[in-house]
């Protein structure tokens, strides 16, 4: 694991001192992505640099350092991730050349040589692996970037400026750019809007203008000759998706189980390939527990796992996770957390994030990897399992409730969406608390107040919009701000025949998985130089999921329900079958208490105005209304606070 920067300079206007000089500056700021080791490179003609920081973990030697060059010198690259199957493509390439030479056991050295043999895009589609990648061919004069097929690994670049002058950069992290004199810094209000609505900012486009998300499963090439971006799609999951009938069929729910079992397994052993210590994260749910069952299936030794756990025992899950991996007999340590130690974290959230990210189960996670990074310097995570079997919530409550609801007329269901919204979430607090005096459901009035909301939903689409959405009139709160449309907008027709759950289900997959869920991860564990792995994402496990047929996953009411049958053939289900709690942070009392003067700071009259992005008068409003709890806004107002932080660490400080 690894980060690398860039940049290609047609007309040199840095010279090659200045050049070396300033990727080193550029490097510098990824040094908690790759402590290891650096380098540098630059083409003959000084117009193309690149800088280079590793974390070692195949082949820790210097044989393993990059850049690289591949043996004719054809091919130069930066590559951040893994290649899991790359000894696999070794025997491949010396079952051809039967005395072919290794310089290295470093996966960089093994896509170098497929390159070579195969060329770029047919060796992507033989990969099994995470990762983004620069190579320069000298050959053909071209620079191509690379992203993996679900986006684990970030990749950002962009044209800036115009005519001689200009420069297009790429890298792992927009902090990089920063460090170099021409990167303009434009802040790109559409974006704010889109971050608002999502916690995070849907790829293709980032915080900056005219700087983009390589779209995961994607190339993009540029020219020395022409400022043009060629994209190219090598992947795509949306053909595994079909009609119900054309589906996967199996003779028997003992063959279903059978065959994920063995594909699950195939991917965890082949992501336990590391020269470094290798551990894993454990929550004792369905994911993280199936993962480590299986590891301490292919290990000789204890297995090292690690949970985060909470002083309030309303939100804590480190016994349940004890008593899985005392059960596998793993080699188990746990962190016990409490408010003082997540605040903690808040003020280094803008840096490690490295632009606006809403999703505040971000805090433990960066807690985590710190802790698993004390012993290990790989840990595997169940990252995936939600949105391939069906895990969370929403899906739940589609299935059951929405086809009963589309019956109900549009006008009907905004009359009955309207009445409910008259009534403040406090006050419906206050009248379900009389009703029923043993509260068993917290905070329902919020959840009242969504559902709401989604009644007057037209389509899948727009209830889908509606339940993730942290605000539902982000252009209203932005200033000159327009909502950009993601991925799944420029795609929808491609899904337009599946059922109500698996539409949702693909909006997760392609959206919120690789723009929220693992930017989460990764930039959690890179920030304390941790490498994580996702066996549920290998690109085969993903196939196979996408071809299940719904009965599979959603089962009488019970999620993961395939998943949940690998499982219990190795543990008894009582260890697993409990509510989850997940990681729950109070961000909401938070505001109200010990990060009220941070936050009236950040969202004072005065800031906004002065910097002209926000409708001060409407953040005011909520923030008011927050206060007094009247409603709950926490989740818009910890975006902006989001937003605000990231502004002052980047725009505002000297």
């Amino acid at each position: 694991m690894c980060g690398f920067v860039g940049f290609f300079s047609p007309s040199n206007v840095e010279g090659k001192d200045s050049s070396i000089q300033i990727i080193k500056k550029m490097s510098e700021t990824l040094v908690h992505r790759g402590p290891d080791s650096y380098g540098f490179w630059q083409s003959s003609n000084n117009e193309l640099v690149f800088g280079f920081r590793r974390l070692a973990i195949q082949d820790t030697s210097v044989n393993g350092n990059q850049p690289m060059h591949s043996k004719s010198g054809q091919y130069v690259i930066v590559f951040n991730g893994e290649i899991y199957n790359h000894f696999v493509l070794r025997k491949e390439i010396e079952n051809i050349y039967s005395n072919y030479i290794w310089k290295s056991n470093s996966d960089t050295e093994t896509l170098l040589a497929c390159f070579e043999l195969w060329g770029i895009d047919e060796s992507i589609k033989k990969c099994s692996g995470m990762f983004s990648f620069a190579v320069w061919c000298n050959k053909n004069k071209l620079l191509t970037l690379g992203r993996d097929r679900l986006g684990e690994k970030p990749l950002y670049y962009g044209w800036q400026g115009t005519g001689k002058n200009s420069i297009f950069f790429f890298g792992s992290e927009l902090k990089a750019f920063h460090k170099h004199p021409a990167f303009e810094k434009e802040i790109n209000r559409d974006s704010i809007s889109s971050f608002l609505r999502h916690s995070y900012i849907p790829a293709p486009h980032s915080i900056y203008k005219d700087i983009y998300k390589l779209f995961p499963a994607h190339l993009a090439r540029i020219s020395l000759k022409s400022k043009k971006i060629n994209l190219a799609k090598y992947w795509a999951p949306e053909v595994n998706h079909c009609e119900e009938i054309k589906r996967n069929s199996f003779s028997s729910d003992i063959e279903a189980r059978d065959s994920l079992e063995d594909i699950l397994q195939s991917s965890v052993k082949e992501q336990m390939i590391s020269d470094v210590p290798i551990g894993a994260f454990l929550s004792g749910g369905v994911d993280s527990s199936a993962i480590v069952s299986l590891m301490q299936r292919n290990s000789t030794q204890r297995v090292r796992t690690f949970t985060v756990g909470f002083q309030d025992k309303e939100f804590n899950e480190a016994e349940h996770a004890k008593a899985v991996a005392d059960h596998f007999q793993t080699d188990h340590s746990d962190l016990y957390i409490n408010s003082q130690d997540l605040l903690d974290v808040v003020p280094a959230l803008a840096n490690l994030y490295d632009e606006p990210f809403g999703d505040s189960s971000q805090i433990p996670t960066y807690l985590i990897s710190q802790f698993a990074k004390q012993n290990v310097t790989v840990a595997l995570s169940g990252d995936g399992g939600d949105e391939l079997f069906c895990g969370y919530n929403r899906y739940q409550i589609t299935d059951k409730y929405w086809k009963k609801l589309k019956s109900i007329p549009l006008p009907v269901r905004k009359l009955i969406a309207l009445g409910i919204l008259k009534i403040t979430p406090h006050n419906l607090e206050k009248i379900y608390t009389l009703l029923n005096k043993r509260n068993q459901y917290s905070n329902l009035s919020n959840k009242l107040y969504k559902g709401a909301k989604v009644l007057a939903s037209i389509d899948t689409r727009t209830l889908y919009t509606d339940l993730v959405s942290a605000c539902n009139d982000p252009n209203s709160m932005v200033i000159d701000g327009k909502e950009s449309n993601t991925f799944f907008d420029s795609n929808l027709n491609s899904f337009s025949h599946l059922d109500d759950v698996s539409m949702m289900m693909s909006m997760d997959l392609l959206t919120y998985l690789p723009d929220d869920i693992l930017v989460k991860v990764d930039r959690a564990s890179m920030g304390v130089s941790l490498e994580t792995r996702a066996p549920m994402l290998n690109y085969k496990l993903v196939e196979f999921a996408l071809k299940l047929p719904q009965k599979y996953k959603l089962r009488d009411g019970t999620s993961k329900w395939l998943l949940r049958e690998v499982l219990y053939k190795n543990i008894p289900k009582n260890l697993i079958e409990r509510p989850k709690a997940g990681f729950a942070i109070p961000i909401g009392e938070w505001l109200r208490s010990s990060l009220k003067e941070w936050a009236s700071d950040l969202l004072s009259n005065e800031v906004l105005e002065k910097q002209g992005f926000f409708n001060a008068t409407k953040i005011q409003e909520r923030w008011l209304q927050h206060q007094s709890r009247k409603y709950n806004w926490e989740h818009f107002l910890w975006n902006v606070l989001m937003f605000q932080s990231w502004y002052k660490e980047f725009h505002e400080k000297g």
